[in-house]
């Protein structure tokens, strides 16, 4: 027979757990319930478990070991806050029945979030507002239905979250609901479209055309504040804006706003206007440095640029002797130049002119020191160079011919020669020096050597020679000459006979 399993028993813990509640009285409704309860009972509902194998487990530990310490009450969350009002509140579209608004979102919305808006109106006059929308929306714009034509109406818009409603954005002015025949739309000129630049003194006239039914509104803001009708004349129609100055001035310049507007509806256009005029000198110039032939400039940029950009620096030098001055530098880009090429033993002053897109400044600043350029002891030393050598034995670059020549008819022996240096001619007859004979006129000119025979006779004939000599050497050429006599016709006869 199988042993019957042992009674379970009940802890100390229950019993001490289970006691109260026969002994106590039960807690009022709005107090909390005991948390020490729900501890004591959790080892005993472990105790009642059967163990593995059949057996108890082991009695547990005392309710007062394992009871946690009370937790401290979460401190309830912060209060929702309001987002900021709704920002650029305009209308977008307008009817005989209907009103079209747009708004941006609030720049602070917190972490409560935005629900969202709730657009309101009101005739001009009273204090009734009327919400347009039943339901909170969550887009940035609205259309106001089942208006009635005529009435002039003010518009609110106010962004709602947990924390409540926002400040009001509200419209500058009422909105009549009517229907507009053209929305104001300026027509900008393209050459309007970019900075426009004049020079002082000159005029500025400027035409904007625009459209719009009913006649437009127009107005005119110089950075920001109504434009000066002293200096600016404004001249409206019902197409166009005309601005007028009849001498522009550098306080002319500025940021001018356009506006035409129809009711509720608007159009802006914005015009750059730059007035510039020469450049003023810059604030000053120094000399750095001299050194050789050679002078270093620095300078400084102008105060009074004339409403425009510094395109540049002009340098012009003087010499004190002369006093005269000659541009040396055309627009320099950099605060600083070297001058070259001065002249030695002079001395000499510099000045520097600003330039912008008007032109070079009227003034120009003109250092205090003076440039001397010192004189140097410089000994030209020539190049030395090899000296070729020319010299050359005589050669004769023409010979002689032999010639014939007639008896009491003056004949010429012609050759030329070349050498260095020049060689001395001489003129021989079968082989004999002919000297200084009368007979003969013997020239040699630029290398060109003749020999003059004056009448010859038949004893000239014979065999000349030409014969150069020079240091380098000598050379010779030589001919036959034939000297014949003139047999006329009679004394052939007697001679035949």
């Amino acid at each position: 027979m199988p042993s019957k399993p042992a009674p379970i028993k009940k802890s100390p813990a229950k019993k001490a757990a289970e006691k109260p509640k026969e002994t106590e009285p039960a807690p009022p409704a709005e107090a909390p319930p005991a948390e020490a309860p729900p501890a004591a009972e959790a080892p005993t509902e472990a105790e009642a478990s059967p163990a593995a194998g059949g057996e108890t487990s082991a009695p547990a530990a005392p309710a007062e070991a394992v009871v946690e310490p009370p937790k401290a009450p979460t401190p309830p969350p912060p209060p929702a806050v309001p987002t900021s009002a709704p920002l650029d509140l305009s209308v977008d579209d307008v009817n005989n029945s209907s009103l079209t608004v747009n708004w941006k979102t609030p720049e602070t919305i917190g972490d409560s979030g935005l629900d969202g808006y709730t657009i309101e109106y009101c005739k001009d006059g009273t204090s009734d507002w009327v919400v347009a929308n039943e339901e909170l929306i969550p887009a940035n714009h609205y259309c106001i239905k089942n208006l009635t034509a005529g009435d002039l109406l003010h518009v609110r818009v106010v962004a709602v979250n947990p924390g409540g409603r926002s400040d009001p954005c509200a419209l500058a002015e009422p909105v009549p609901i009517r229907d507009i025949a053209d929305r104001p739309k300026i027509r900008m000129p393209r050459a309007l479209r970019s900075r426009i630049v004049k020079q002082a003194g000159e005029q500025v006239n400027l035409v904007i055309p625009f459209l719009g039914k009913p006649k437009p509104v127009v107005s005119w803001l110089k950075d920001g504040q109504p434009v000066d009708t002293k200096r600016v004349n404004i001249r409206n129609s019902d197409k166009d804006s005309i601005m007028f100055i009849r001498t522009a001035q550098r306080e002319d310049s500025g940021i001018y706003d356009m506006t035409v507007k129809v009711d509720s509806f608007e159009d802006k256009a914005t015009i750059t206007l730059q007035i510039v005029e020469l450049p003023g000198p810059p604030v000053s110039v120094k000399l750095v440095d001299s050194w050789g032939f050679n002078a270093a400039l620095e300078w400084t940029q102008p105060k009074d640029n004339g409403n425009s950009d510094i395109t540049g620096y002009t340098v012009q030098k003087a010499d004190q002797k002369t006093g005269e001055w000659f541009t040396v530098l055309e627009h320099c880009h950099r605060l600083k130049a070297t001058i070259s090429d001065l002249i030695m033993g002079n001395s000499y002053i510099f000045r520097v002119f600003s330039e912008n897109q008007v032109g070079m400044s009227g003034s120009c600043a003109v250092t205090k020191d003076v440039a001397k350029i010192q004189k140097t002891g410089i000994v030209y030393k020539p190049p030395e160079y090899q000296e070729h050598d020319f010299t050359e034995a005589p050669k004769f670059t023409t010979p002689l011919n032999d010639r014939a020549a007639t008896v009491g008819y003056t004949t010429k022996l012609l050759c030329s020669v070349r050498g260095s240096p020049k060689p001395k001619i001489e003129w021989l007859k079968n082989q004999m020096i002919i000297g200084d004979d009368p007979k003969f006129r013997q020239i040699s000119n630029q290398g060109i050597c003749s020999l003059e025979i004056r009448k010859p006779c038949s004893f000239d004939g014979g065999v000349y020679t030409c014969r150069a000599k020079n240091e380098q050497g000598e050379a010779a050429v030589s001919c036959k000459l034939e000297v014949k006599q003139v047999i006329l016709p009679e004394a052939a006869k007697e001679k035949g006979k």
